[in-house]
Order: C-alpha cells, then sequence, then structure tokens
C-alpha cells in the first residue's frame, strides 16, 4: 500500500508507472487538476489534495504502508529564485505527512531532498568539487528552496530519533527526461533547451536565448536512474540523507552542443547575462552512494537527452 504525493509531477508519475508495474496499490495524490496530471494511470487511485491541510492528510494515509513524499512548489532557477515564500511554503506538507505517519505507524518514509542545500562556497567557481553529503553544513543553502529542504531533511531525522518513524532521505541532482515540465517558467535546463532548439528547428530561426554564459557547470541524472535510486534508498538500512544524482558534468554550452548535434541544427547562442544562472558549478559525489547500494546513476547524458528531445519535439510538433 503506497502513497505517492507529488504523483501528478514528472518524478511522482514515473514512481507510480514503476510500483504500479509491480502490482502493488498506489495512491496517487497532487495538488493539479487529475486532467493536468503529467502522467495519470487508472490503475491507481488518483486524488486531487491540497497537503498543506492537515486534515486532507488523515484522509488519505489510512491503510497506508510506505510514504513517497515528491510534492512540492518548485522549478528551475528561474522559478526558485522569483518564488522564495512559496517554496519555503512547501515545509506544510512535509510537516503534516510526517505528523499524520507517526500517528498511524506507517512502515516507511521517503523524503525527497534536493542539492540545493548544498552551501553556497562550494559551488562559486568552475572548478568541478563534487558535492558530499557533509558539505551542506556549515549551512547556507539556496535560498527560500534549498532552506525548506533542508529544514524537512532535518524534521525526517528527529522523527526518527525522537518517534521511530523510519525515515529515508534523497538529495536529487538534476533529473531530466519525458513527462515532464518543458515550457511555462517552471522547467529546468535540459527540458529549456530541448525545447528552444525544437522550437528554432520547427520555426525555421535557428537562434536560441542562453541563461548566463553558458559556462555554468552542472550534472544530470535520467528520471529512470532517478525511480531506481528512490528504490535503493527507501528499502535500503541507511537513515540519512544521500546524494542522488550523476557524476557525469557539462557545462550549459556543451549540453546545448549535445542537443543540436541530436536536432542536427546549429543555433546562434544570444546570452542573457542578467537571467537566473544558479551557482556557477554543481556536481554529485556518489561515493557514499556506491558503498551503500553498489550502483549509481550511470545512464549517459547523449543517450537520455535524445529520448527527451524526441519527446519535446513531439510535444511541440502537435500544437504547431
Amino acid at each position: 500500500m503506497h502513497l505517492v504525493t507529488g504523483a501528478g509531477g514528472f518524478i511522482g508519475g514515473h514512481l507510480v508507472k514503476y510500483l504500479l508495474n509491480q502490482g502493488d496499490f498506489v495512491r496517487a495524490i497532487d495538488i493539479k487538476p487529475i486532467n493536468n496530471w503529467y502522467q495519470r494511470f487508472d490503475k491507481a487511485e488518483n486524488c486531487t489534495l491540497d497537503l498543506t491541510k492537515s486534515e486532507q492528510c488523515n484522509e488519505v494515509m489510512k491503510d497506508i504502508k510506505y510514504v513517497w513524499n515528491l510534492a512540492a512548489d518548485m522549478g528551475g532557477m528561474g522559478y526558485i529564485e522569483k518564488n522564495k515564500a512559496a517554496c519555503m511554503l512547501s515545509v506544510l506538507i512535509n510537516t503534516n505527512l510526517l505528523m499524520t505517519a507517526k500517528q498511524l505507524g506507517i512502515q516507511r518514509y521517503f523524503f525527497s531532498s534536493s542539492a540545493c542545500v548544498y552551501a553556497q562556497e562550494h559551488q562559486l567557481n568552475l572548478e568541478i568539487i563534487p558535492l558530499k553529503e557533509s558539505d551542506a553544513y556549515p549551512a547556507m543553502p539556496e535560498d527560500g528552496y534549498g532552506w525548506e529542504k533542508l529544514f524537512s531533511e532535518r524534521m525526517c531525522r528527529h522523527f526518527w530519533e525522537d518517534y521511530g518513524l523510519e525515515t529515508r532521505v534523497a538529495r536529487f541532482h538534476n533529473v531530466y527526461g519525458p513527462f515532464g515540465t518543458y515550457d511555462g517558467g517552471r522547467e529546468k535546463a535540459p527540458a529549456a533547451i530541448c525545447r528552444k532548439i525544437a522550437r528554432a528547428k520547427i520555426a525555421g530561426k535557428h537562434e536560441i536565448e542562453v541563461w548566463g554564459d553558458g559556462q555554468q557547470k552542472r550534472s544530470f541524472m535520467w528520471i529512470d536512474d532517478c525511480v531506481r535510486g528512490i528504490l535503493e534508498v527507501m528499502g535500503g538500512d541507511y537513515r540519512g540523507p544521500v546524494n542522488l544524482g550523476s557524476a557525469e558534468t557539462v557545462s550549459i554550452n556543451e549540453l546545448i552542443d549535445i542537443v543540436e548535434d541530436i536536432a542536427g541544427v546549429k543555433v546562434k547562442r544570444n546570452y542573457n547575462l542578467k537571467a537566473p544562472q544558479g551557482v556557477r558549478a554543481r556536481t554529485s559525489d556518489n561515493t557514499l552512494f556506491r558503498e551503500l547500494y553498489g550502483w549509481e546513476p550511470d545512464t549517459q547524458l547523449k543517450i537520455g537527452i535524445e529520448k527527451t528531445y524526441r519527446w519535446v519535439y513531439d510535444e511541440l510538433a502537435k500544437k504547431s
């Protein structure tokens, strides 16, 4: 008996699909109307609810053994830099779910954290220094969104220490793939670049806007690797936060190169230095993850980006 929150979103939808394919019962929750979910499955019990309201948590957690909390008000840098208060209010979701899980004796609880918890001082220049779990302290995370994630991690820790609730936490590093946001302001870099180049190709106007100077460096994790990693973390014995990300690091310019090759076009790059850019460099240190689970996300970026681009292109072509 599984409860997946944020089920109408990108990662949540893929997780629901996997659990259903295993023959499990899934109660899928999202604040969005069901018609607006990226993926929805008739085999799941699909509900539209606002989990910032505690009474709605009480309704949906009866008879549940496993809670997978993927719900949050979030997006790419263009969103989280301008909506800090809204992002921090996601703490209400985790608070309500943890309190109800404690009351009902939930067997295990997963919280989706983020690489945005890491102290900014480790990410200020272009030198690639993979972030290890201990680098979150002394704390100075991304303002708003990062602080909410770090605080919610601590709540999970203390609910285990004080109440014996089995909690698990993974820090996601830039997940990408099909069936997610690619337009509207909440999309992240891979989806945004795929959309911009696909539109340029469809329109025959081969130029795009690039936020920043294109030298920012990131690692990007394929969605199937993310789902596998979530399952590893939830099923494991380790209770502390653990990185879940790819160690393959590229600059934004290199990401554009990859998408250009897939699309078969070359675009003029108009750099917008005033646009939100985030930190200069961020990648995942997977040492702890490998030690715990004997594996790490390993899908090559070119393989996952090709699948993502094809999906985004087809979605845009339907609308053109």
